[in-house]
């Protein structure tokens, strides 16, 4: 039995084994709905899912008869139970075990982020992998000019412009990103407090703190439920979902966190340092 929840709780799922076809998605439309490197998807088969909490599940189409689901009050990105050529597809960051089966392939890699490089030998496909048969649905271009560094949530409702100086990326492993983001980790770019500003829509975001953290709140967009900037005057930064970003922000991650809770399917294949906890004081 695998087991998996949303950050908050409200929403918890259960799926059958045996799983397969695990792999890590890189379009822009999945960036940008778990705001990290890729998302990454394990199938199992049609009818299995046990899905608990469905009251507290947003939908948002984000293209012509397919809506991406989140749980409204925390954002993490939660299954639904509609099946795809017999299967269901879930999210794998939000296991709380081993789900016991590894990736097979990286699929959409012609939309991957460019501040990320692929290190491992697994599979490549530009888009979907060998024996799938779905159209391919086009990026959506940026809604604001160039110059900064834009970003934005999946369905434009939010958009930002990084003016701050770049302090730092980091791949953080802890159960907690991983829940948030539904993915293999978060991927954080940190600048500034007053190094972000809002283009449109800073009313439609939505926050949660978890109850028992000092600092992790995740801020979210409210209609699409896509990974946003947090502002946090108290420590004098902001925290800039890397999945969110529209444009290349000219720095790359520098060292993965909280290794020591990584999720068990996961290898990382980069030479970048690796913390157990939290990096060292700079």
């Amino acid at each position: 039995m695998n087991e998996a929840s949303c950050l908050c709780g409200r929403v918890s799922w259960q799926l059958d084994s045996p799983l397969e076809l695990m792999s890590h998605c890189h379009c822009s439309r999945c960036r940008k709905s778990h705001g990290t490197s890729f998302a990454t998807f394990v199938a199992g088969p049609a009818g299995s899912l046990r899905l608990s909490g469905v009251e507290h599940v947003a939908l948002w189409e984000s293209s012509p008869g397919f809506s991406r689901s989140f749980c409204r009050h925390c954002g993490s990105v939660v299954p639904s139970d509609a099946a795809f050529e017999g299967r269901v597809f879930v999210p794998a960051g939000n296991f709380a075990g081993d789900p016991g089966t590894r990736p097979i392939a990286h699929i959409f890699v012609a939309s991957k982020a460019p501040w990320y490089e692929i290190r491992d030998d697994i599979a490549r496909f530009d888009a979907y992998p060998t024996g799938f048969e779905a159209p391919t649905v086009a990026d959506r271009p940026p809604l604001d000019p160039p110059g900064a560094v834009r970003g934005s949530c999946l369905c434009g409702a939010v958009g930002f412009v990084v003016e701050g100086q770049s302090l730092r990326a980091v791949n953080c492993h802890c159960s907690r990103c991983r829940r948030a983001r539904s993915a293999a980790h978060a991927a954080n770019l940190f600048t500034t407090a007053d190094g972000v500003r809002f283009t449109r829509g800073e009313g439609n975001r939505t926050a949660y703190k978890v109850p028992e953290a000092r600092f992790f709140t995740q801020v979210f967009c409210g209609t699409c439920g896509s990974p946003l900037p947090r502002i946090d005057p108290e420590r004098g930064i902001a925290v800039v979902p890397m999945g969110s970003l529209d444009d290349d922000p000219g720095m790359r991650p520098q060292f993965h966190i909280f290794v020591g809770s990584k999720a068990p399917w996961f290898d990382i294949a980069d030479d970048l340092p690796q913390h157990a906890d939290a990096a060292p004081a700079r």
